[in-house]
């Protein structure tokens, strides 16, 4: 229990590093949250500093959900005792979760972070990669079917649980687990977009939009 408990730390502490913010220092000190949407993430990021300035932050906080579950979950931690074999099937979902709750509330940042996307993204990359595909898949189609990127998000996350249910293995019950949980956040933090949705006044990404070519 011990090593899982310091690996979920440390994933935490993994995901409060937030690529925005990150990159924004470097940049001169720009703070992408009193910009645009007020959205420390990727989507924010693009629409008011560039495609570059976005580039950078979605690889960074891919990368930080991939480190934290690909790497971090199966790492031994000096002077730390390994957590018995059925405990540490539970290692890549709990710091899954750490991560995506850091990105969201970085202690660095004052916990005021993104929404999680990118993040869980790197964190589906490994822990679960075939379960990377349809979620992606149903990313796109739902952008471009509907234009919402927080809709095409949060169906996303949504498939990720579907994924994680089909699967098979000791690893099922804590995909799972991780998986809802994520769907969970995923869309709490997008509850102003589906607020906004719902009145009709959210923001569309019309270059990928396919039904909305020509429409202004």
């Amino acid at each position: 229990m011990t090593e899982l408990l310091v690996k979920a730390v440390l994933g935490y502490l993994l995901g409060s590093i937030v690529g925005s913010l990150l990159v924004g220092k470097l940049r001169g000190g720009i703070d992408i949250r009193h910009l645009g949407s007020g959205n420390a993430g990727g989507t924010n990021a693009l629409r008011t500093q560039g495609k570059w300035f976005a580039f950078w932050v979605m690889v960074i906080d891919i990368g930080k959900g991939w480190l934290a579950t690909g790497y971090l979950a199966g790492a031994p931690i000096p002077d730390i005792p390994a957590a018995p074999a059925d405990w540490r099937v539970w290692a890549a979902a709990g710091c899954g979760i750490a991560v995506m709750l850091g990105h969201v509330y970085p202690v660095w940042h004052g916990f005021r972070g993104g929404k999680g996307v990118a993040t869980l993204v790197g964190a589906v990359l490994g822990a679960a990669p075939t379960a990377l595909v349809p979620v992606l898949m149903i990313w796109l189609v739902a952008v471009i079917l509907f234009g919402f990127v927080g809709l095409a998000s949060i169906l996303g996350a949504l498939t990720f649980v579907v994924a994680a249910a089909t699967s098979s293995g000791p690893s099922r019950p804590p995909l799972l687990i991780f998986a809802v949980l994520s769907a969970i956040l995923i869309a709490y933090t997008h509850r102003a977009n589906i607020t906004r949705m719902l009145a009709g006044t959210e923001p569309r990404a019309r270059r990928l939009w396919l039904l909305g070519s020509g429409r202004t």
